[in-house]
């Protein structure tokens, strides 16, 4: 499969009473954005009547197999969408010579600060989920406007908003630019990360994701792009791709090595707030201290990593680039109280998959099984190993030192 050249289609030629600015301008686009929905959707994949059959009876193929094929290319199709408007804004941006438009707070989300560059992918977003609601009811999770429920209005009409979940269609994550504060100042990738659930009444948890998705949107001085998206229980694929005509350059399937290596790596402590970086700093220290002297690791070669972007570090887990990752910032705010800025449910759960399905393990900050409700505003801390003798290895070690915390 490595080497196989392929074209693809995308080559570049609320939740909460309160409402931020964006999500404002966004409710006041909708009817010129409905219309351009109406005339996109007879364009998009739909679901066949045989994907319907099979979704409905299992004949032929699972409805999970049924879902996953109607939706991963729509998903896909997103994320294209979403680079291309991304670098599209910082090539504008760059022509301007004004970066600070894409890297200044125009708003708060439900989940996170809104960025300039995250209003543009947020717009992009909203047209694409009322070309999916033209065509069928569906629920959207992003950080900047929550839960949007949507579907087809009567007899052609613009999609209209849908009061919950009950619907029947599919339930789905997304965060638009994961890592905008790199990407806003042309320095790092972001990565858009995606996750589908299937239809329920309420809100999906991480463990009920069929899909996930992380693709890259990288900085003005990029040729390629890479791409990972993973089936529950079917693996994870990567593919490297060519940004002009979006031509397959690479692509294999993910499996994390066995090796149980500690050290010649990256092993990053994350985190962000400054108030926050003496405690894990301190973690961080009693932990490689301990494997320094139970385990001989050679900690010199223990390399550190400050990416600002929780789905992106994921992808690096998956492809054998971290072998661990620690994100104790949820962690801290649980133990003093005192609040800061942690990773949500929108920022991982599509990344989680891909990684637990390339091979690496990925826990709570305890060891156990990782899950969580899917919304804007949990705290969500993890743990992340190549695999799982690295793991084997280097969790008791770390538990030792968050014992050590008090």
């Amino acid at each position: 499969m490595a080497g196989r050249e392929r074209r693809g289609s995308c080559g570049e030629s609320a939740e909460g009473e309160q409402c931020s600015p964006l999500g404002r301008a966004l409710k006041g686009d909708l009817a010129r954005l409905s219309e351009r929905a109406v005339r996109r959707a007879d364009t998009l994949p739909h679901m066949t009547q045989r994907d319907a059959h099979a979704a409905g009876s299992g004949a032929e193929e699972s409805g999970q197999d049924a879902l996953v094929r109607a939706w991963e290319p729509r998903l896909f199709d997103l994320s294209c969408r979403l680079r291309r408007t991304s670098r599209r804004a910082i090539q504008e941006a760059i022509a301007q010579d004004d970066l600070r438009a894409l890297s200044t707070p125009v708003g708060q989300g439900a989940g996170d600060v809104t960025f300039g560059l995250d209003e543009a992918c947020e717009r992009e977003l909203t047209t694409w989920l009322l070309e999916q609601a033209q065509l069928g009811p569906v629920s959207v999770l992003t950080e900047d406007l929550g839960w949007r429920h949507m579907g087809p209005g009567e007899a052609q009409s613009a999609p209209v908003d849908l009061p919950g979940f009950d619907h029947g269609g599919p339930r789905i994550v997304v965060d638009p630019v994961d890592g905008t504060r790199h990407l806003a100042f042309d320095m790092r990738s972001a990565w858009t990360v995606l996750g589908l659930a299937g239809p329920g009444d309420g809100p999906p948890r991480m463990s009920d994701l069929i899909l996930g998705e992380v693709s890259e949107l990288p900085d003005s001085r990029a040729a390629q792009y890479r791409r990972l998206w993973a089936t529950a229980g079917g693996g994870c694929r990567f593919e490297l791709r060519d940004l002009g005509d979006d031509r397959v350059v690479r692509e294999n399937v993910l499996v994390a090595d066995d090796d149980d290596r500690i050290d010649h790596g990256y092993m990053p402590f994350f985190a962000y707030h400054p108030q926050s970086r003496p405690e894990i700093e301190r973690l961080s220290a009693d932990f490689f201290q301990r494997i320094e002297d139970f385990e001989n690791a050679d900690t010199a070669h223990c390399y550190d990593d400050k990416y600002i972007a929780s789905g992106g570090q994921l992808a690096l887990l998956a492809m054998g680039t971290y072998r661990m990752v620690v994100d104790a910032r949820a962690e801290l705010v649980r133990r003093s109280g005192q609040p800061t800025q942690t990773a949500h449910p929108y920022d991982v759960a599509g990344a989680v998959l891909c990684a637990r399905e390339a091979g690496c393990i990925v826990t709570s900050m305890d060891g156990s099984k990782l899950d969580f409700e899917l919304n804007a505003t949990s705290n969500v801390g993890f743990l992340g190993f190549a695999n799982r003798n690295t793991g084997g290895r280097l969790l008791p070690h770390l538990l030792a030192a968050l014992d050590q915390m008090g």
